[in-house]
């Protein structure tokens, strides 16, 4: 029994260290996730707290996972990853059995799982927990208290050090479909052999204070618009489809005439400078990065470069108005922002679709840098 413990012991550990080390690598993917729970629930006012709740509970699966691993205050932690389990496995099984929720961001954007795989990882997890907790006299500590407590400080201080870094710069490893050396075009169209979702419509409908839901084709028979309360319809996929593509929805129009500029930047044949921004001030410290570049870059063959915004009307405000600096300014979606400027903001290099490099604005000396030596 005690090596059959063991063994569950240090799955489970390093389970949640992988878990929590792959999220702290994008701790602002799990903060969106968590805000379309919120949004789902009308929960609207957690949105602020989003990224610090993300923070905690990666910051926890790592520091549980050693603890576990450890065998230190055993008890302690096993309480607290069972109530962990139960509350992931509430998460995945609402996004499984309502439909809200297409993913659960259990393990990012590097390892995607779908929600009923999310959900049958959680049960499993939580069985094993259990098992844990049931037979925890065999969990013994591998160490003694003052070195286990040394160790589990040091795990404390460097997730979130890793957090904080890649919050200020960009993930270490990037999962996301925007990465380096992706070529944008390719991505934005599906597959020759690609099958498209198979749906249906479904009307939701409230009858004596009770949710009903059903599809076009089968109204029930004792139908009327004085007994049943239109509430909304959406379309319920039925059918997964294949082969679609990986980016969508990912448009730049011009903010004078709406004109789509995407492809004239995905198939430009020089160098295309982005910057992805979805809020600034006038004070920002990287505005004297952005007006070195546009000085550098005026009057340059074969470059180009422009800002890209979901809030057009600010970003038009300060950059034309306020600071005098003439870069054309494009409107992007917020939600597609927030995929492609995990930092705000990012400065993109393209040529011909492909992502050539990437930076947040605490490496724009870096990006500067780089482009001067490109130039000359």
């Amino acid at each position: 029994m005690k090596i059959f413990i063991s063994l569950i012991r240090i799955c489970v550990g390093v389970l949640f260290i992988f878990s929590g080390l792959i999220k702290a690598n994008d701790p602002l993917g799990l903060s969106y996730k968590m805000q379309e729970f919120f949004e789902v629930w009308n929960l609207h006012f957690l949105n602020t707290y989003a990224l610090s709740f993300s923070i905690i509970i990666i910051t926890f699966e790592v520091l549980a996972g050693f603890a576990l691993l450890l065998g230190w205050q055993k008890r302690l932690f096993l309480w607290l990853l069972l109530l962990l389990t139960i509350f992931f496995s509430f998460l995945t099984g609402y996004a499984l059995f309502s439909g809200n929720i297409k993913t659960c961001g259990c393990f990012g954007d590097c390892i995607p799982l779908t929600a009923q795989q999310s959900f049958i990882k959680d049960i499993i997890l939580f069985i094993l927990v259990s098992i844990l907790f049931v037979y925890r006299k065999y969990i013994t500590n591998i160490c003694k208290p003052f070195i286990s407590i040394a160790i589990l400080f040091f795990i404390l201080l460097s997730t979130l050090l890793l957090q904080q870094y890649v919050l200020k710069h960009l993930p270490i490893i990037d999962c996301l479909p925007y990465k380096k050396n992706n070529h944008l075009p390719t991505l934005m169209h599906p597959s020759a052999d690609a099958v498209a979702d198979s749906t249906v419509i479904t009307f939701v409908y409230t009858r004596n204070e009770k949710t009903i839901e059903f599809p076009a084709d089968e109204f029930p028979e004792d139908f009327n618009d004085s007994v049943y309360h239109f509430v909304k319809r959406y379309d319920r996929v039925v059918r997964k489809g294949s082969g679609g593509a990986v980016i969508r929805d990912f448009t730049l129009s011009s903010i004078y005439d709406g004109n789509d500029s995407t492809q004239v930047l995905l198939q430009y044949s020089g160098n295309v400078l982005i910057l992805f921004v979805q809020q600034m001030n006038v004070d920002d410290s990287w505005l004297e990065n952005i007006k070195e570049l546009n000085s550098l870059l005026q009057r340059r063959s074969g470059w180009l470069f422009v800002v890209a915004t979901s809030n057009a009307d600010q970003t038009n405000d300060i950059m034309h108005n306020q600071l005098h600096i003439s870069i054309p300014i494009l409107k992007c979606d917020a939600t597609v922002l927030k995929t492609i400027a995990r930092v705000n903001p990012t400065l993109y290099l393209l040529k011909h679709g492909t992502v050539m490099d990437k930076w947040s604005y605490n490496d724009f000396d870096a990006a500067i840098k780089k482009i001067k030596i490109s130039i000359h």
